[in-house]
């Protein structure tokens, strides 16, 4: 599955989170996370997670380079 994450909101939340996330914190609780404040449901939430990990956004719980340049991509486009 080929993802445009300049064009998925959803996706680029989902980078950042993961970009900026706490030490011991995992992926599923960035989901739950964010599927508590509503950006997306739980099942969605792992779908894209799942997407990110085929398209080696992410490897072994962690951002690869690619992953960490899509998350800073990500952070200008909600910087004001």
């Amino acid at each position: 599955m080929d993802i445009n994450i300049e064009t998925d909101i959803e996706m680029m939340v989902l980078l950042l989170a993961i970009y900026k996330k706490e030490e011991n914190e995992t992926l599923i609780d960035i989901v739950k996370t964010l599927e508590n404040s509503r950006v997306f449901s739980f099942k969605e939430g792992k779908r894209l997670l799942k997407s990110l990990k085929n398209n080696n956004f992410i490897l072994n719980e962690e951002l690869t380079m690619i992953g960490i340049e899509k998350a800073k991509e990500a952070q200008k486009v909600f910087t004001i």
